[in-house]
């Protein structure tokens, strides 16, 4: 079955860009692209995407408003912020408001579409200026202790790969263990942080951060 994508970006000539450049792969399907998140709501209901792409500057709405939206009408897809700049808030802001990925506008075609592979493999695919961003905010504050949401250490190492951007399938390779027991760990991990996705553990260890 073919992932439906919903793309959101003003920039008209970038807009088409993208759209033909997932339309020309077998594993996507542009189900729609607007100019504007006003009527995302409408939107999702219309075309019942996997994953929304979301432009982070926009008119009538900001993307991290649309984001935050979104998730408070109780989308459970991905949402995967599109920006040119990669600053430090607009970074916190979108995973504080639940998005799955952070890519920047002038990624590479290839490595776009790899990245959109990673978000279907459970990864939070984020360009590397983007990581090493979220990366420098966890540097720059105490890091999350263990013992502020009762994690085991091998859980506190799966959520900090989580942070970092890994998939599910990079986490059981980077701790040599396999994707069942990934996904035990992660199940314990939101049951202890009260949360029901990636994004929202992820955004509950950078809040626990700053």
């Amino acid at each position: 079955m073919m992932t439906k994508i919903l793309l959101y970006e003003d920039n008209s000539q970038l807009r088409d860009v993208l759209s033909l450049l997932i339309s020309s792969t077998d594993r996507y399907q542009m189900v729609g692209s607007y100019g504007h998140c006003a009527n995302a709501l409408d939107d999702i209901k219309k075309h019942n995407p996997d994953i929304i792409l979301m432009d982070i500057d926009m008119p009538f709405m900001s993307g991290i408003e649309g984001l935050k939206r979104i998730k408070a009408a109780g989308f459970s897809g991905k949402v995967i912020m599109l920006t040119v700049f990669d600053d430090n808030e607009s970074v916190f802001q979108a995973i504080k408001a639940g998005a799955s990925g952070y890519l920047l506008k002038k990624t590479p075609p290839a490595r776009f579409l790899e990245y959109l592979e990673d978000a279907c493999d459970g990864g939070a695919p984020m360009t590397s200026s983007i990581a090493a961003q979220v990366l420098h905010m966890l540097n720059e504050t105490k890091a999350p202790q263990p013992a502020s949401f009762n994690l085991s250490a091998r859980e506190k190492e799966v959520l900090d790969l989580l942070v970092e951007g890994y998939s599910y399938k990079m986490v059981a390779g980077q701790l040599f263990i396999s994707m069942d027991t990934v996904r035990s760990h992660i199940k314990k991990i939101y049951d202890k942080l009260q949360v029901n996705s990636k994004s929202e553990a992820v955004a509950k260890a950078l809040r626990q951060s700053r």
